[in-house]
C-alpha cells in the first residue's frame, strides 16, 4: 500500500510505483488522503497514476490535530480492509505520518521513502520536522537519499539493518519526465528569468509578505521576469497577492502540471524557493537555488555550492538575487549541474530491498533485524 496526499508526496512516490508494476513480486494499492486535493489529481494524471482508494479527509483552514484524527482512523479502516504486507509512505506530510501511524498500529512493517532528513530544530519546518522524526522510530525500512540523511538516522539509534541509502527518487521521476519531452516553459518574455515558489506554513503570514517585497524589487528592474505559479493555500494567497498583484514584470499563474513545471524550472536562470522537492530537482539541471527559509534540511546542494540559504528577510534575498543576477562569475560558480541527490535508480533500489526482506525466510529476517 503506498500512502500518498500531496503534489511531492505523488512525484517522488511515482517511480516507486512503477518500479512495483514492474516487479512481478509487487502489487501496488494507491490510496490519497487528498490532503493537496485540486492539486494532487492533475499530478495523478501527469505521473500515469491512479488512486484505488481516496479518503477525502480535508477540510478548509483545518487544524492539525483536526487532519490527523480523520487521517488515521480512515487509514485504519483502509489498511484493515486491505491488509496489505508493506505500508509505504514518503517524506515528512501528516499524511505520511498518519500512514505510518495507522499501519503500525495493525502491525504492518512501514517503508520511508527519503528518511533521516533533519534540521535538529522541531518547530523549524514544523510539522516536517516533528513528522519525519516520528516516522523514523516506527519504519521497518528507512530509505534515505543521502549519506548524511543515514547517518541522522544511525546517530538516532535505528539499527544499521534498518536503513538503506538509496539515493532520492524525485531525480528518477525528473529524468523519466524529462525523457518524455513534454510541457512547456510558462515564462512569457526574454528577461532574466526568475521561478519563485512559496508554500511552507512556517513562512505564510509576514515572513511570506517579506518575501513578495523583495520579489515586487526584482521585478522593478526592469530587465527581469518573475514567474510564481501560485499555491492553493488560502493563507498563502492571502499573504503574497496583495504585494505582488498587477505588477507587469510578475506573471502570477495558477499551479503548473509536471511537465510544465519542469519545463519550466529547466528554462529559468534563478529559482527562490521554500520547496525541498525543488532544492533538490533544481541543482540536477544547473540552475541556482536561493532557498527562502531560516533552515534547511537538505544541505547538501548547498554544501556543493548551487544552493544558498538566504533566510525570508526582504533585504537579503534582493541582495543575493540581484547579485547571482548582475555579477555572470558568482552565477556561473553556482550554475552547474550537480546531483548530490542521486542517479535516478532509487526506485529500484526500494523495491528490491523490500521484496528481498519480505521473501527471507522469517528466521533469517529476524536474525538480519537483531
Amino acid at each position: 500500500m503506498v500512502v500518498l496526499g500531496t503534489r511531492p508526496e505523488a512525484i517522488k512516490l511515482a517511480p516507486v510505483v512503477r518500479a512495483m508494476d514492474a516487479s512481478p513480486s509487487c502489487e501496488p494499492y494507491v490510496v490519497s488522503s487528498g490532503q493537496h486535493r485540486e492539486m494532487l489529481a492533475p499530478m495523478l494524471t501527469a505521473l500515469g497514476l491512479k488512486a484505488h482508494t481516496d479518503l477525502a479527509v480535508m477540510r478548509d483552514r483545518q487544524r492539525l490535530a483536526g487532519l490527523t484524527g480523520r487521517l488515521v482512523t480512515a487509514l485504519d479502516e483502509t489498511i484493515r480492509e486491505e491488509r496489505p504486507d508493506v505500508v509505504v509512505v514518503q517524506g515528512d506530510t501528516t499524511t505520511a505520518m498518519c500512514g505510518a501511524l495507522a499501519a503500525s498500529y495493525e502491525r504492518i512493517p512501514v517503508a520511508h521513502v527519503e528518511a533521516g532528513l533533519r534540521t535538529g530544530d522541531l518547530y523549524d519546518p514544523f510539522p516536517e520536522e516533528l513528522n519525519r522524526r516520528l516516522i523514523g522510530r516506527l519504519a521497518r525500512w528507512n530509505f534515505a537519499p543521502t549519506e548524511r540523511a543515514a547517518a541522522h538516522l544511525r546517530a538516532e539509534g535505528v539499527p544499521e539493518g534498518q536503513v538503506l541509502t538509496t539515493g532520492n527518487t524525485v531525480i528518477d521521476n525528473l529524468q523519466w519526465m524529462l525523457d518524455r519531452g513534454e510541457g512547456e516553459p510558462a515564462f512569457r518574455t526574454g528577461g532574466k528569468r526568475i521561478l519563485v515558489t512559496l508554500h511552507r506554513r512556517e513562512n505564510q503570514g509576514g515572513g511570506m509578505r517579506g518575501i513578495a517585497g523583495a520579489v515586487r524589487r526584482l521585478a522593478d528592474r526592469g530587465d527581469c521576469e518573475v514567474l510564481l505559479p501560485l499555491h492553493k493555500s488560502p493563507a498563502v494567497r492571502e499573504s503574497l497577492l496583495p504585494g505582488l498583484s498587477g505588477h507587469p514584470g510578475i506573471t502570477i499563474c495558477e499551479p503548473l502540471g509536471y511537465p510544465d513545471f519542469t519545463a519550466t524550472l529547466a528554462a529559468c536562470d534563478l529559482v527562490l524557493t521554500d520547496s525541498g522537492g525543488v532544492q533538490e530537482e533544481a541543482p540536477s539541471l544547473g540552475k541556482p537555488v536561493l532557498v527562502l527559509r531560516a533552515t534547511t534540511e537538505r544541505p547538501e546542494a548547498v554544501d556543493a555550492g548551487v544552493a544558498r540559504l538566504v533566510g525570508t528577510d526582504p533585504g537579503a534575498v534582493f541582495a543575493a538575487a540581484s547579485r547571482l543576477l548582475d555579477d555572470p562569475s558568482e552565477r556561473d560558480r553556482m550554475a552547474r549541474a550537480v546531483n548530490p541527490f542521486g542517479d535516478g535508480r532509487a526506485a529500484d533500489r526500494i523495491v528490491a530491498a523490500m521484496v528481498r526482506d519480505c521473501l527471507r525466510p522469517p528466521a533469517a529476517r529476524d536474525g538480519a533485524s537483531g
